[in-house]
């Protein structure tokens, strides 16, 4: 059975073990294992997740299999970009699931779930950026409908960034 929750800040510890393994799994090639390990070591610890999550702009959410936590997603209403011309556009900021559940393509129903809800706030679209190396992310956003409307320089640490496509979903 697949759940999709709301998270609270009572879910930081859960979000940072689950973003840390995420991120690994789609980025821990994309950098050394030093600017790797200092991102997570940043971003990733339940105390930045505490204050991501006490922060009423974030909105994560937590997709359970079998009462197991499996993924999650991070979007923000109302985040336009100088490459969109609409002010209130979705920010798709985290989308991640364990790579050991990507054959069940559950994926799909929390995408499916943050459209659903970005459409609700009477939204026009959504937005994000993704790794040009990440394939598998590309197609799946593609398939999605997402088009590449331009790219951005992400930053792992303060001397490595990684290039990223920007693109958008319009509804």
């Amino acid at each position: 059975m697949t759940s999709i929750v709301k998270a609270s800040v009572e879910d930081a510890e859960l979000l940072s073990v689950l973003g840390r393994t995420t991120f690994i799994e789609s980025h821990g090639k994309s950098a050394s294992e030093e600017h790797i390990e200092a991102y997570v070591n940043l971003k990733y610890t339940h105390k930045a997740l505490e204050v991501e999550l006490q922060n009423l702009e974030n909105i994560f959410y937590i997709l359970y299999h079998d009462k197991i936590a499996i993924g999650y997603s991070k979007i923000i209403l109302n985040v336009p970009d100088t490459n969109i011309p609409y002010m209130n556009v979705t920010k798709l900021e985290r989308f991640y699931v364990l790579q050991e559940y990507h054959n069940l393509k559950l994926g799909w129903e929390l995408f499916n779930f943050n459209v659903k809800q970005s459409k609700a706030q009477q939204q026009v679209g959504m937005w994000l950026h993704t790794w040009t190396e990440n394939q598998k992310a590309i197609n799946f956003y593609s398939k999605a409908g997402f088009k590449i409307i331009g790219h951005h320089d992400f930053k792992i640490s303060e001397t490595h960034y990684n290039p990223n496509y920007q693109m958008l979903l319009i509804y």
